[in-house]
């Protein structure tokens, strides 16, 4: 395989970072996931942490050097999220259970398997054309599909940011599975959340995304989606790949050519804004190695729980 990827994450003007995001690939498999923690619910940093490091950790354990069935690892390890956080809320005597969107995408093949919970989202250009866009399980999206409400208006919809599918809670989420698609030499491809499609236009994402090399065209989708919210800026995430690579991005193209069989590469997107002062009571009561401690706990139990 060979490609070049790359993520980031801004804090935006939100008190603190609930988003996660990570890449993972072996010799002939490639993982991508995105976890946007939902702000309404306590905790949300904790939902979004747990699947980003669930699927990745499988995704490390099983692709050595390719999975047998990439469509089935989604829908199971993204199920097995929603049963994670379950375990969690209970281990750590929490309110209520914590929330997370989701979006996961496996390479392998020359193809493209994809899986998403919620309204973070996957987009997939060719030659600068947009092929495939996974579809928001949102409010507004559910009326428009009903055709009773316009996409204009759905922009504006008072209640535009509301879901009714993700991973925690009480109600099982509806993996969306989208149909497999054949990835072809210099095929784009953006996962993101809604801090930053809700401030672009498809058609400015994919404009973009096609005017560099993704360490400079991610960074700059970022720091847009920022300046136009504004004051009401989500936090903004977005991993961006370009399959195959590109003539002037050699040395950011990765190529697992030279790669053993049963190694594997994670990348997690590191934590580089810290809550600010003034928002520290709104903050989760866990710190980073207590949540990490409740994670390898939940998923030792589940592991043993599959074993049995």
């Amino acid at each position: 395989m060979k490609f070049t990827v790359y993520q980031d994450s801004r804090q935006g003007a939100r008190p603190y970072n609930q988003d996660r995001l990570a890449y993972s690939y072996s010799k002939q498999a490639l993982l991508l996931v995105i976890a946007d923690g939902m702000g309404g619910h306590r905790h949300g940093e904790l939902a979004a942490q747990l699947a980003v490091k669930t699927l990745t950790d499988a995704f490390q354990t099983l692709a050595v050097p390719t999975l047998p069935d990439p469509a089935q690892f989604l829908t199971e390890y993204i199920q097995l999220t929603h049963t994670a956080i379950d375990h969690l809320m209970i281990a750590e005597d929490l309110l209520e259970a914590p929330r997370t969107t989701i979006v996961a995408a496996i390479v392998q093949d020359d193809m493209l398997y994809c899986a998403h919970v919620g309204d973070s989202r996957l987009y997939l250009f060719r030659d600068q054309k947009l092929l495939f866009r996974t579809e928001d399980h949102s409010l507004v999206q559910m009326l428009h599909r009903r055709g009773q409400i316009s996409e204009e208006e759905m922009l504006t919809h008072p209640e535009r940011h509301k879901i009714y599918n993700c991973l925690g809670g009480n109600i099982t989420p509806q993996i969306e599975l989208a149909p497999p698609q054949s990835l072809e030499y210099g095929d784009m491809l953006l996962l993101c959340t809604d801090g930053l499609w809700s401030a672009l236009s498809d058609e400015t994402i994919g404009e973009t995304l096609h005017d560099g090399m993704v360490s400079e065209t991610i960074p700059l989708l970022l720091s847009d989606a920022e300046s136009l919210s504004g004051k009401d800026s989500d936090n903004v995430s977005a991993i961006g790949l370009q399959w195959g690579g590109r003539p002037d991005d050699s040395l950011l193209a990765i190529s697992t050519i030279t790669m053993p069989l049963d190694a594997t590469t994670t990348i997690i997107n590191p934590l580089t804004h810290q809550p600010r002062d003034s928002d520290a009571a709104a903050v989760a009561d866990l710190t980073d190695d207590e949540i990490e401690k409740a994670i390898a706990e939940i998923q030792n139990a589940l592991k043993r729980t599959q074993r049995s």
